[in-house]
C-alpha cells in the first residue's frame, strides 16, 4: 500500500511533461484545457516555487497528484487533479501537504468524492468554475476577519454555492456583469468573512428608499456560509459588519425577509412584521 515515503515529486520539465501526459490519457478531453494552463503555469514557476504547482506519483507512478501549496495565510492544500485507486495513495497527498504547513485539503468532487470522504472531506459549497467541493476541515481555531468584498472574484465561488444550495440557476455572464455595474454605482455591497485569507461566509447589503422612514434602508440578502464553516459566529460578524456600513451610510434601517430572517433572530433585529425582520439604526454623527 502507497504511503508518504513512496511519494515521489516530479521536479523537471521532463518529468512533469510526462506527468501531465498521463494525466491527459487518463482524464480525456474533459481536462484538456484545464492540463493546458497546468502545463504553462509549471513552464512559468520558478524552481523550487513551494507556492506553485507540485506533480506527485505513486506506487508505480500510475497514481497521479496535482497539487497547488497556499501561502503563510491561506496554509490550503489545493488538490487540482488526482488519479489514484488506493485510499492510501490520498491520504498520502494530504500527509504530504500537512507536512509542509498546510491546515486544510480541498479538491473539486469527482466520481470517487465517497472515497475522499472516508478521509473526513465533506461536501462544501462550490468552485469559481462552479464545480462542486469536498473540503478536509482544518482541526483547530483561526481568527475571522469581516469586511467589504474589494472585487466580485473574491467572493464569486460563494454566490456559486448559494444558488447551488438553493437550487436557482447561477447568474449567467451577463448577470455577473450586472452585479458589477451594481458594485461601482453604489447601490449594492458584498461583505465577507475570511479565515486565514479564505472566504467562508458572505452576504450582501442593497440600498432602496423606506416610505417607514422616509429614507433610505438597507436589504440583507444573499446570506450564505460554507457548510464546514457553520456554527462558529459568522453570521453574527456578517450583521454586524451589514449595520456598521449603513450607519456610515447614513442608512437608518437594516431589513431581511424569509428564510433568512427566521436565521438571524436574535442578532439585533428588534421589529417584526410578517416575514420581515427589521434593525433600526438611528443617525449617528461623528
Amino acid at each position: 500500500m502507497p504511503d508518504i515515503a513512496e511519494l515521489h515529486e516530479c521536479t523537471d520539465a521532463q518529468e512533469q511533461e510526462r506527468f501531465l501526459e498521463k494525466l491527459r490519457a487518463t482524464l480525456g478531453e474533459s481536462a484538456e484545457k484545464r492540463l493546458e494552463m497546468y502545463g504553462m503555469r509549471l513552464k512559468l514557476q520558478r524552481p523550487g516555487d513551494r507556492g506553485g504547482l507540485h506533480c506527485l506519483e505513486l506506487g508505480a507512478g500510475d497514481e497521479l497528484a496535482l497539487v497547488s501549496l497556499g501561502g503563510v495565510e491561506e496554509k490550503r492544500l489545493l488538490i487540482c487533479e488526482a488519479v489514484m485507486r488506493e485510499d492510501a495513495s490520498r491520504k498520502a497527498v494530504v500527509d504530504w501537504g500537512f507536512e509542509l504547513g498546510m491546515e486544510y485539503a480541498e479538491l473539486a468532487a469527482g466520481e470517487d468524492a465517497e472515497r475522499w470522504e472516508r478521509l473526513g472531506f465533506v461536501k462544501n459549497g462550490m468552485d469559481g468554475e462552479g464545480r462542486a467541493m469536498l473540503l478536509l476541515p482544518p482541526a483547530g481555531d483561526a481568527p475571522m476577519t469581516v469586511g467589504l468584498a474589494n472585487g466580485i472574484e473574491e467572493f464569486w465561488a460563494l454566490i456559486l454555492g448559494l444558488f447551488a444550495e438553493r437550487g436557482g440557476r447561477a447568474p449567467d455572464g451577463m448577470g455577473r456583469s450586472r452585479m458589477i455595474g451594481a458594485m461601482s454605482a453604489g447601490r449594492v455591497a458584498f461583505i465577507t468573512v475570511r479565515r486565514q485569507g479564505r472566504p467562508v461566509g458572505l452576504c450582501s447589503v442593497s440600498r432602496c428608499f423606506s416610505s417607514l422612514t422616509c429614507w433610505d434602508a438597507g436589504v440583507l440578502d444573499d446570506i450564505y456560509i460554507e457548510p464546514a464553516f457553520r456554527g462558529r459566529g459568522v453570521e453574527g460578524m456578517l450583521v454586524e459588519k451589514a449595520a456598521e456600513y449603513c450607519r456610515k451610510q447614513g442608512i437608518q434601517r437594516l431589513s431581511v425577509t424569509g428564510a433568512q430572517a427566521q436565521r438571524l433572530r436574535g442578532l439585533g433585529f428588534t421589529e417584526e412584521r410578517g416575514e420581515c425582520l427589521a434593525m433600526p439604526l438611528p443617525y449617528e454623527t461623528e
